[in-house]
């Protein structure tokens, strides 16, 4: 078990960034492939962003290609995800998680029109 804790949402202006932190506790932070998800309302939760274990791989869902960057730092046991041009309808909630299928509580991230 691993607990994962965001940080760095808020309000921003359509065409602003943020950029989110996910720090881990327990656990090996290292094994694991760690995701952004976010859920906005009256919606599911969908996928986001993923990084590999060492870095090396990442993957992103189409709407957020190109805007997002997700990256990690073993060493601080934190993932990041970078949001650049942003948009309103990446207004969400977003979660980090684990391949273990550990989530964060979740933070709001809201994007004026």
């Amino acid at each position: 078990q691993v607990h994962l804790v965001e940080s760095g949402g808020g309000l921003v202006q359509t065409g602003g960034s943020l950029r989110l932190s996910c720090a881990a506790s327990g656990g090996t932070f290292s094994a694991y492939v760690m995701g952004w998800f976010r859920q906005a309302p009256g919606k599911e939760r969908e996928f986001v962003a993923s990084i590999s274990r060492s870095a090396i791989s990442t993957s992103y869902a189409p709407s957020v290609k190109g805007r997002f960057t997700i990256s990690r730092d073993n060493a601080k046991k934190s993932v990041y995800l970078q949001m650049n041009s942003l948009k309103p309808e990446d207004t969400a909630v977003y979660y980090c998680n684990s391949d273990y299928n550990d989530w964060g509580q979740g933070i709001q991230v809201t994007v004026s029109s």
